[in-house]
């Protein structure tokens, strides 16, 4: 069984491109809402059902929080992948600070792997907010999940790497 987000969207949450713009509990800058403290945000839900979401080929969108966490799985496994073939912890964040430094596609853009999921921006500023709430997003998500993807002792964590091999709904985000 695939596992949705728990979290519920009303009409008062912001959207661009028909994604909710969730609270976050982030440090970094950025379009999002701040999130209350100790309460759970989209990207922790993405990565504790990272390992069983990615072994599904289908998900069926229950609502408009689950698009999102569709979009993070595709990220993370595209960072796993970037991770695995890194051999220390220090080479690992540099791999993940290029990931989130690079440019990425948004929908109505080519080479955006969700197009069905999400609607092209229909104006600039649509575009741009979005924009800046996935750049936002993926640099909070990419630091999170270097604390499970390194131990204590800075070695790799198998049982998180080896789910870079995985394909999440036969989709590969472009690396």
């Amino acid at each position: 069984m695939v596992y949705h987000s728990s979290l519920k969207v009303d009409d008062e949450i912001q959207q661009a491109c028909s994604c909710p713009i969730l609270p976050l509990k982030s440090h970094i800058r950025g379009p999002a809402p701040t999130a209350e403290a100790g309460s759970m945000d989209i990207i922790d839900e993405a990565i504790n059902y990272f390992r069983a979401n990615v072994l599904f080929r289908k998900f069926e969108i229950k609502g408009p929080a689950d698009k999102l966490l569709v979009y993070l799985t595709l990220y993370i496994n595209m960072a796993l992948k970037r991770i695995e073939a890194c051999k220390t912890e220090a080479d690992g964040v540099k791999a993940i600070i290029n990931l989130g430094l690079e440019k990425f596609p948004i929908p109505g853009e080519p080479g955006f792997p969700l197009g069905g999921l999400f609607t092209a921006p229909q104006t600039r500023e649509e575009g741009d907010l979005l924009r800046n709430y996935f750049k936002q997003v993926r640099e909070e998500t990419s630091g999170r999940l270097m604390e499970k993807v390194y131990r204590q002792n800075g070695t790799p964590n198998k049982w998180w790497l080896a789910f870079a091999k995985r394909k999440f709904m036969n989709i590969m985000m472009p690396l």
